[in-house]
């Protein structure tokens, strides 16, 4: 029995490629980078476009729900680690559907395109925004403190209220969103499941008191007692050592325009 050939050895025109060029291909720049490539950097570059459109939506050319994933992941095991806060926003469009029955599904694409376009400049660079699925936005801002989590969520829903959206030569909508946010969890490794779901039912809340508003979760209180210090990291470690951790905040309420 032959042994299978190792990567070295298979050439490109043993492999149909075809499809995978017509894609990276759609886009100007991904065309660039495959013309006038030797075999290994033209594969090579091929493989890199395609793993990047498979982390991105097509339509608004935001990060999608797999790229998303991955990244609250990522931010939850730093908050585990370091203490540090963490808000994820879930936003949702306002009555999208009567958008589409009313305008049509062209329309209702406009619309996504300028909500994104609008995230994007209303987030600081160290922020993600991602299409999550239909009419649904994500963003995880870290180093985000208590404090400013609501304030940083009316100041994007009043930019998405506040841009008008142009979908014919005579004719422009406004559109609205809810928001829901929930802060990771300081101190302990949770999963992006719990936190995504802990951000939508405060995106729950915001849409049944209304809608175009914004809710934020209460601040989960994860002080860390001097005893459990001891039991965790051992008497070496004593109160004065590691100082007191952060206490709860007071509840918030829904807020709206």
């Amino acid at each position: 029995m032959s042994s299978p050939a190792s990567p070295a050895s298979v050439h490109l025109r043993d492999l149909d490629l075809s499809t995978a060029h017509a894609l990276v291909c759609q886009s100007p720049a991904g065309m660039q980078a495959l013309q006038g490539r030797a075999p290994r950097e033209y594969l090579q570059a091929l493989i890199d476009h395609l793993c990047e459109l498979s982390l991105k939506d097509p339509l608004t050319g935001l990060p999608n729900r797999r790229f998303i994933q991955a990244v609250l992941q990522s931010e939850i095991d730093r908050v585990a680690r370091s203490g540090e806060a963490a808000l994820l926003l879930m936003l949702d469009i306002d009555h999208f559907k009567r958008v589409n029955d009313q305008h049509g599904h062209g329309a209702g694409d406009l619309v996504l395109q300028a909500v994104a376009r609008t995230l994007e400049c209303c987030l600081r660079p160290m922020d993600t925004v991602a299409r999550y699925g239909g009419e649904e936005f994500a963003i995880i801002l870290p180093a985000c403190q208590f404090g400013f989590g609501r304030a940083v969520a009316e100041r994007v829903r009043r930019a998405i209220e506040d841009t008008p959206i142009v979908i014919s030569p005579t004719q422009t909508l406004r559109v609205t969103v809810s928001i829901g946010g929930a802060f990771a969890l300081q101190w302990i490794r949770s999963t992006a499941q719990l936190w995504t779901e802990r951000a939508d039912a405060q995106l729950y809340h915001a849409k049944a008191s209304g809608r175009n508003r914004v809710c934020i979760e209460e601040q989960p209180d994860t002080t860390v007692s001097a005893e459990e210090k001891n039991l965790l990291f051992g008497a070496l470690y004593t109160s004065s050592t590691w100082g007191d951790l952060p206490g709860p905040h007071d509840p918030p309420v829904c807020s709206a325009n």
